[in-house]
């Protein structure tokens, strides 16, 4: 059976990309019959990359079937995953960030967590001198995730190792990496044709914080003003989309990555209280800027508290 490759839902550049990267390993170079998929529409920088390295949009599945072969990479979340997951032959997870637990499998798995910005930094490392062989458009996948999970070195995720992969690849591709992650980020920061509910959603993640269920979202931009000119209207958006999701709240921090700050919205009152007691400061009014925060995994989730 065909092995499916795929990250997270909501998938980002990484959640895209790292699935390509591990399915043209798997096929190419080990001899397996594997194939990407994504657990949903790409966001708009994702989407920039499949068109500039040449890559036709993955299948998008909603669950997966029991006893299939299956690959995770960029999560280890049974929340960001099918909800079957559990059903299926779990035969590899590659990811960086923590561990959560209740994933279950079905024999001993290759596993590898490492403490790196992104998937593909791994992947690539995991692939070793077999990248050789790859085509260009599987390295330029690479470099793009690890642009993007770094915002371009800014992110303070970034280690030594994903600055030395991303200046070799890009080496060898002959990209400038400034000019390329301007190009990325322009993609990213286009959001004027989605609706509110899937700004909200783009990149999002489901998280509970002394059990209150949460849903977390980032929307990293070079152009802040065009999501804050709809900021009425996304606060607006945001009840609906929690009780669809079975969440009590949305979280929206939208991060300036030239500026390197994130401003929070804050909608209502439970809002109001998780922002100061989370990030120890005053709301006055219905946004909060944090100098300095762009990572939700190493900034946000971890200081997060119910108020």
């Amino acid at each position: 059976m065909t092995i499916q490759v795929f990250g997270h839902k909501s998938p980002d550049t990484d959640s895209t990309g790292s699935p390509l990267i591990w399915a043209w390993y798997l096929k190419e170079i080990r001899g397996e019959d594997a194939r990407a998929v994504l657990l949903g529409e790409p966001n708009t920088e994702a989407a920039f990359m499949l068109d500039r390295w040449g890559f036709d949009k993955p299948e998008i599945i909603d669950d997966v079937a029991e006893g299939a072969p299956v690959a995770i990479v960029d999560t280890n979340n049974p929340a960001e995953l099918p909800a079957s997951i559990n059903k299926a032959d779990i035969r590899s997870i590659i990811d960086h960030h923590k561990l959560v637990g209740g994933l279950e499998t079905k024999a001993p798995i290759e596993i590898r967590v490492e403490p790196l910005a992104c998937t593909a930094t791994i992947l690539h490392k995991m692939i070793g001198k077999d990248l050789a062989q790859a085509p260009q458009g599987i390295k330029g996948a690479m470099l793009t995730c690890i642009l993007s999970d770094t915002l371009g070195f800014r992110s303070p995720t970034t280690t030594q190792e994903d600055k030395a992969i991303a200046h070799d690849l890009a080496q060898d591709l002959g990209i400038d990496i400034d000019g390329y992650a301007e190009e990325m980020f322009a993609a990213k920061s286009d959001v004027s044709a989605f609706s509110d509910a899937e700004l909200l959603r783009m990149d999002s993640k489901e998280y509970e914080v002394d059990g209150t269920a949460l849903r977390v979202s980032v929307l990293e931009t070079t152009a802040p003003a065009q999501v804050l000119d709809r900021k009425d209207s996304l606060m607006a958006s945001m009840p609906g989309v929690a009780k669809e999701d079975g969440a009590e709240e949305v979280l929206l921090f939208i991060v300036d990555i030239l500026k390197e700050e994130a401003t929070l919205l804050v909608p209502n009152d439970r809002v109001k209280k998780i922002a100061e007691a989370s990030f120890d400061k005053s709301v006055s009014g219905d946004t909060l800027v944090l100098p300095g925060v762009m990572s939700r995994k190493k900034q946000i989730m971890p200081v997060l508290k119910a108020g």
